[in-house]
């Protein structure tokens, strides 16, 4: 599948890119080792896209990648990273430009780069969009030369579609797979039309859309879908996309006869979320050089046919809707 332009910023990426957050924490244990050769596999397979964050493993995971990036040399991927979760309590006035700036000085050191690709403000609440000071200062640091580009990753379509009417925001990121529909209905044609790179993360559920859990399925307490099943510690929408666990394993069962012959449950998954050719990237995690070469191998499968994205839809309107649709 050829490369997909990057909204405006004049840069095109592969569509399958690596989602950071599992090889820095909150997904159980971590082993090093197996990150960077994750990490490594997926960009000798060609993968041009890495997105991360500043709270990922406190810094970690950015560190992480500066190594391996360090150990290859050469032309480097494109690195996108979050700024805002660093603060003890979500409020408009913590995107000062005092506090923007740390944040961003210190994924700068992380990264060990002096210039980053793209700042991401990280979920802020929902008022921060109405608010232009706070992107006024995102253009302040692009114009002293700290950061390429900026954008948000959003929780609600709302958000998005508020952040796009601001002309500097290059990238939207938010949370689309097959059990979480609603952004294709008006906030990609939108992004389409004023040119913004959509970035579409959490592809499987939480790994969910892997087909790989059952209902004696145990994850460690360090994991998020253990200790943020009902929003403990952050948006439920972020584990298992807000889905009710045993719901999920039921339709994933009424999702398992689509699967290609040859392929996984989880390509089928990626697969269904590049039909769409408003997503520019799509970020899977993978903390294994296997997971990582999988989740690549999801962009060479043949387009999906209409049948299987109509039972998708079908399996989503019966069993999904009414648990995610009005919430995101």
């Amino acid at each position: 599948m050829r490369n997909r332009p990057f909204g405006r910023t004049g840069r095109s990426v592969a569509p399958i890119g690596f989602g950071a957050w599992a090889i820095g924490a909150a997904w159980g244990r971590v082993d090093d080792s197996e990150s960077v050769a994750a990490l490594h596999a997926a960009l000798d397979a060609g993968l041009d896209f890495i997105d991360t964050a500043d709270v990922y493993g406190d810094g970690h995971s950015e560190q992480l990648i500066a190594r391996v990036l360090k150990e290859r040399g050469g032309a480097r991927p494109f690195v996108a990273t979050k700024a805002g979760r660093r603060l003890p309590e979500q409020t408009v006035a913590g995107y000062s430009a005092q506090n923007l700036e740390a944040w961003i000085d210190r994924s700068l050191r992380n990264l060990d780069v002096d210039v980053l690709d793209l700042v991401q403000l990280h979920c802020p609440p929902t008022d921060a969009y109405y608010h232009p000071e706070v992107f006024e200062r995102m253009e302040r640091l692009v114009e002293r030369g700290k950061l390429r580009h900026y954008g948000v990753s959003v929780e609600r379509v709302e958000e998005g579609l508020k952040a796009i009417e601001y002309p500097g925001v290059a990238s939207v990121q938010i949370i689309y797979n097959m059990f979480r529909l609603r952004p294709a209905e008006l906030f990609f044609r939108q992004a389409q039309r004023r040119n913004v790179a959509v970035i579409a993360r959490v592809p499987l559920a939480s790994g969910m859309l892997s087909g790989k859990f059952g209902r004696d399925t145990r994850f460690e307490d360090s994991d998020h879908r253990q200790f943020n099943r009902h929003g403990e510690a952050f948006d439920v929408g972020e584990t298992f996309s807000g889905v009710p666990y045993e719901v999920g394993l039921a339709a994933v069962e009424k999702l398992r006869p689509l699967v290609p012959e040859g392929a996984t449950m989880a390509q089928l998954a990626l697969r269904w979320i590049l039909m769409d050719e408003a997503v520019t990237v799509v970020i899977p995690g993978a903390r294994t050089a296997a997971q990582a070469l999988g989740n690549i191998a999801a962009a060479t499968l043949p387009a999906l046919p209409q049948a299987t994205l109509d039972a998708v839809a079908q399996v989503y309107d019966q069993d999904i809707r009414p648990h995610v649709h009005q919430r995101w």
